[in-house]
């Protein structure tokens, strides 16, 4: 993808979606059950060369992390198909203030850090108000997974006609090839382009 004519990186912000301890960390939720992938392990990493180009131009950079708010004694509020999908949760995971609620260390720190209680980070919270406060008109996303919180957000995105860049190497899911089939069916909703493109997009390099 070039660089349109309106381009303009102090419009644009990027966002990753539940790049939080709680789901890379060892000592985090998925890390503590077994629960992982190289490729959602390798994110962080790839997309921080993204981060730092974008800032250095003027850019913004928001996280939006998936919340489980507590309950009365503690215990999380929990969808019933998610609690079947993932029973090792309980107390303290993916709670507001905790470890394993945080961004992960290698992108610290963003800019704004979106609570997010569903698979889309526009649904029920505050992200849509702070992009059009700080007149952004396109967003550059990544994060996990491609199929669910990453593609739910760029279907709402494209709702609410805000530009997107989708990172395609920039997003990963527990397979590989559910990972491929996401990117396929985002096609018509979404520019995608790898981190190494969108680094170079913005001006910066190795």
């Amino acid at each position: 993808m070039s660089i349109s004519t309106d381009f303009d990186p102090t419009r644009t912000a990027l966002l990753t979606i539940d790049l939080q301890n709680d789901f890379l960390h060892p000592k985090g939720a998925y890390g503590r059950a077994g629960q992982g992938a190289a490729a959602i392990a390798a994110l962080p990493d790839r997309i921080k060369p993204v981060r730092d180009a974008l800032k250095a131009g003027g850019g913004t950079y928001i996280s939006a992390q998936f919340t489980l708010v507590p309950g009365p004694d503690g215990a999380p509020l929990i969808a019933p198909h998610l609690k079947v999908l993932r029973p090792f949760l309980g107390k303290g995971d993916f709670a507001p203030g905790g470890f394993g609620h945080d961004l992960v260390d290698t992108l610290k720190p963003s800019d704004y850090t979106i609570e997010k209680v569903a698979y889309s980070a526009f649904y029920q919270t505050r992200l849509e108000y702070i992009l059009r406060a700080l007149d952004i008109n396109c967003l550059i996303v990544g994060g996990i997974v491609t199929n669910g919180g990453v593609a739910s957000t760029m279907r709402d995105a494209h709702l609410r006609n805000i530009k997107t860049i989708l990172l395609s190497d920039g997003c990963a899911a527990f397979s590989n090839a559910v990972h491929d089939a996401t990117l396929i069916s985002l096609g018509s909703v979404t520019h995608q382009m790898t981190c190494a493109e969108a680094t170079a997009m913005l001006g910066g390099g190795q």
